[in-house]
């Protein structure tokens, strides 16, 4: 039952991560910085890359939610155990975001004339993938003792 709560409360949880703030960014500290989540740097991309804004898109909502979805589905037994890999790779596509987004602010740093501060919205949204894929690996082991 515990596992069940956890994954749909990730359904909640993720769409706070999209709206938090994942760093703050700026022109030198002396201008004042602005928050950026994953819903405003989407919004800034669809007017500058519609193709690097789809595979944000991709990454940053669609993979980690449908998976929870088909987490939550696997656990009640609505759907079939055998989308576990399916799930895997969904909760590494969206790893990958986050490392996107580190890479980022690493790059940012070192560039110098730029300031980047991480926001708690960044550790809440790796918060979020790393408890899906736990999620999803204790899902299998349950799975696993079930049938054995």
């Amino acid at each position: 039952m515990i596992l069940r709560l956890l994954t749909l409360s990730l359904l909640i949880l993720y769409p706070i991560a999209w709206f938090a703030p994942l760093l703050r960014a700026g022109l030198l500290p002396i201008f004042g910085l602005s928050e950026i989540s994953v819903i405003t740097g989407l919004q800034s991309l669809w007017g500058s890359d519609v193709i690097l804004a789809l595979t944000v898109t991709v990454f940053a909502i669609f993979a980690p939610y449908l998976k929870t979805i088909g987490l939550a589905l696997v656990q009640w037994d609505l759907l079939d155990a055998k989308v576990q890999p399916v799930l895997q790779v969904l909760g590494k596509l969206a790893m990958a975001d986050v490392f996107l987004i580190a890479l980022y602010i690493t790059l940012a740093k070192g560039i110098g004339y730029a300031t980047v501060e991480t926001a708690w919205g960044l550790y809440l949204f790796t918060g979020c993938i790393l408890a899906s894929i736990a999620l999803s690996l204790w899902t299998a082991r349950q799975l696993r003792q079930k049938d054995g």
